[in-house]
């Protein structure tokens, strides 16, 4: 018997997103045209769908507060400044259960993008937990390849936009390859570079024509470079030592700079 085999897991963040009406216009387009060609991607569609539908069918259960107590404690939602709660309070069972089954496709799937965007996250907390969970992963990429000529038409392909891949091997910063990653709701391309043992996280959002310099932060413990440049707004994110990252934006800067030659 054949075992079924699960889309990659970015398209599994991205099926659920387009499931709860998520995903902007461009992105649920794209993600269509493909469920229609790709008979994996639609048998995964079909599946999240047909699990909704059974789970809307389960009736919603009242949970007490003693399990309620337990629960704010584990999250540390809990103390003496915690509102008043009624005796009893109804949950919403089958979100509950959906989003229950939606974590545990994407883990047993060996999946690191899904995640929960809180509305106080700023865009480089999100971007520095992309960088950490893919750390944590078996592959930190999608497509794996050091040519820029695999790793844009996959990106290209997958959800309509690339950014520039330059090779800077020379430069001490190889291309790894690429991946998905989404941002609130929202599907941004992604390159990964390595310089020694350290990889480089190059998140790259559309954004208006504009241009703005580099501007250094940090968020969650890496350091993080931010830019703007050819319509897209770019968020470069490592463990790497501040000098050494500056330096791989520099070069990558350079390299895609409208002054550079084309790539080929």
């Amino acid at each position: 018997m054949t075992e079924a085999r699960l889309p990659p897991e970015a398209d599994l963040v991205l099926l659920n997103a387009l499931v709860d009406g998520e995903l902007d216009a461009p992105t649920a387009a794209a993600l269509e045209r493909r469920i229609a060609d790709e008979p994996e991607l639609g048998k995964a569609h079909e599946t999240i769908i047909a699990a909704r539908a059974a789970l809307a069918r389960l009736e919603r259960p009242e949970v007490g507060t003693m399990l309620l107590d337990r629960i704010e404690s584990a999250a540390g939602a809990s103390g003496p400044t915690s509102p008043p709660r009624q005796p009893r309070w109804q949950v919403d069972w089958r979100a509950l259960a959906a989003s229950t089954v939606v974590a545990l496709v994407a883990a047993g799937s060996g999946g690191y993008w899904l995640g929960v965007n809180r509305p106080s996250e700023t865009t480089s907390d999100l971007v520095a937990s992309t960088h950490h969970r893919s750390l944590l992963a078996a592959s930190p990429v999608d497509i794996a390849s050091s040519d820029r000529h695999t790793v844009k038409p996959w990106l290209d392909n997958r959800i309509g936009i690339s950014p520039p891949a330059p090779d800077l091997a020379a430069k001490g910063f190889s291309l790894v390859g690429g991946r998905v990653d989404v941002i609130r709701g929202n599907a941004v391309p992604t390159l990964v570079y390595r310089h020694n043992e350290h990889l480089i996280t190059v998140v790259a959002e559309p954004a208006a024509a504009g241009t703005s310099g580099p501007q250094s932060q940090q968020a969650d413990g890496y350091n993080m470079v931010r830019w703007t440049s050819s319509g897209f707004s770019y968020w470069a994110v490592s463990d790497l030592e501040r000098a050494e990252l500056d330096s791989f934006v520099t070069d990558y800067r350079t390299a895609t700079s409208a002054t550079a030659p084309p790539e080929s």
